[in-house]
């Protein structure tokens, strides 16, 4: 039998500046580690045959399936805000797109499986680690109502891959709605090729926003509804302590999905500038500092789009300025609406704001752990206080502001026990902490266990119950075992 692959290829179809066609480089023997048996039949594949061996060769890049048609994608990008004016992928390819249960196009993409034109002198393949850390926190990510890219599937080559030592090499299967960013629309903007412009944002019109397409002018529609995705998605992150660590603009997704999952982490202690990423050395990626980056992202994206709004450039800028403009309002309502749900408020009052921002900075100057403050505070609206105000150095700090908070939440008509069940609806139990990621990757490539990540990705499957069973999965690190970094893996 054979493993098949509906296979449509849209992206493929565009001109050749849009990519490079190149296949997957074989590797010696691949070994399927994971499969996410539920995503695949929502794409309509056979789980059963994906776990064949025939399945792991495919999933490995090892054997290109029918009806593929592979190609590494270009695109530019502001890294770290340096623009570098093409890079695309490197270590990726996307063998094809296939129509979901849901009517949704997907990409299939393999991640390390080789060199491209792009690879700018790397070696194309990924290390065991990197693969295991963007299956675990996209699929959490998927679990908590983000959107995001996903994973399909998890292989290791049987072959080693050299950074700073040898490592086994693995093939991540990622799946998105597609790979189309900032980046790829820079990609033609510096080679002035409007045309090109033209081309790739109806493309994405009709993929993502298929309701634009007869809109009386498509591209500003276009761009707002970009700004709107993003201010959304960045509020989402900042709700659950979210820490994307590379918001280049080749990391921001057209479709407004989380996507690449680098040095990314979610916070223990809550800290407004906290940075886990390695090469983040002056923080422009902090946690706090999301929201501010992904308006700059769209502001490059903005500056792409200006051929399609007006010959007259001041024209163009003054109507592209417009729809920048209504990122922070959309942000903020995003956010400040998901955060007075955190604490319980089903309605907006004045000094609402006020009243969870104190909290905030409350948790800031007692290093209350951001996960297990909001999770308590829920069973808090059921009178037992005593978990929430041991997330605190000093309680009394916690005392001082639940006083307040129980007035305003008494002039709502919600029992106690309507609050928590909507505030635990929320607030999740258990995040991907960085110790437990680290500790899954340790056992998997010093001692080939995955015992660990099956475990840990079967409890993340379901952030918001408590799951007595595994509570120790709730903890956050002790002093010793605390992730100060996190790394690219590339």
């Amino acid at each position: 039998m054979t493993v098949h692959f509906p296979f449509q290829n849209s992206y493929s179809a565009l001109p050749d500046s849009f990519f490079a066609r190149v296949a997957p480089t074989p590797v010696a023997a691949p070994r399927l580690i994971k499969l996410n048996r539920p995503l695949a039949v929502q794409l309509g594949l056979d789980p059963d045959m994906l776990e064949t061996a025939e399945g792991a060769e495919i999933l490995a890049g090892k054997t290109v399936p029918p009806g593929a048609d592979p190609i590494a994608m270009a695109y530019a990008g502001h890294q770290f805000g340096q623009f570098v004016p093409q890079l695309g992928d490197g270590r990726a390819i996307l063998l094809g797109e296939v129509i979901d249960k849901d009517g949704i196009r997907r990409d299939i993409q393999l991640k390390g499986s080789g060199p491209t034109p792009f690879s700018r002198r790397g070696d194309g393949r990924a290390a065991l680690g990197p693969v295991l850390r963007e299956y675990i926190v996209s699929e959490a990510m998927f679990a908590l109502g983000i959107p995001t890219t996903r994973s399909l599937a998890a292989v290791v080559t049987g072959e080693h891959v050299i950074r700073e030592t040898a490592l086994p090499g693995a093939v991540l299967t990622r799946i998105a709605a597609s790979h189309i960013r900032v980046g790829t629309f820079q990609f033609f903007a510096v080679r002035r090729d409007t045309d090109a412009i033209r081309r790739l944002a109806d493309h994405v019109i009709t993929r993502h926003y298929p309701d634009l397409l007869h809109a009386e002018r498509p591209y500003h529609a276009l761009l707002a509804a970009v700004v709107a995705r993003q201010a959304e998605l960045v509020a989402r992150w900042l709700l659950v302590g979210f820490i994307h660590g590379v918001m280049n603009t080749d990391n921001t997704s057209i479709s407004g999905e989380t996507i690449d999952y680098g040095p990314c982490a979610f916070m223990d202690a809550y800290n407004p500038a906290q940075v886990f990423s390695s090469i983040d050395e002056m923080g422009r990626y902090a946690y706090a500092n999301q929201p501010r980056i992904a308006l700059w992202n769209l502001t490059r994206l903005a500056e792409c789009l200006l051929p399609l709004f007006s010959d007259e450039q001041e024209k163009a800028v003054a109507e592209a300025q417009d729809i920048l403009g209504a990122f922070a309002e959309t942000f903020s309502a995003a956010y400040q609406t998901g955060l007075r749900k955190k604490v319980g408020l089903f309605t907006d009052r004045d000094g609402d704001e006020a009243l969870i921002q104190d909290l905030l900075e409350a948790m800031a100057r007692n290093q209350a752990d951001f996960t297990l403050t909001f999770r308590k505070l829920g069973e808090a609206a059921g009178d037992d206080a005593a978990d929430a105000r041991a997330q605190f150095m000093d309680p009394t700090a916690f005392d001082e502001w639940a006083k307040r908070w129980r007035e305003r939440t008494a002039l709502e008509p919600q029992s106690a026990a309507e609050r928590q069940a909507a505030m635990h609806a929320v607030n999740p139990v258990f995040i991907p902490r960085n110790h437990r990621v680290e500790a899954v990757i340790q056992a998997a490539v010093n001692d080939d266990n995955y015992a660990p990540f099956e475990e840990l990705v079967k409890v993340l499957a379901k952030p918001f119950e408590d799951q007595p069973e595994y509570a120790a999965y709730a903890d956050p690190p002790l002093p010793d075992q605390r992730v100060l970094q996190t790394f690219c893996g590339t």
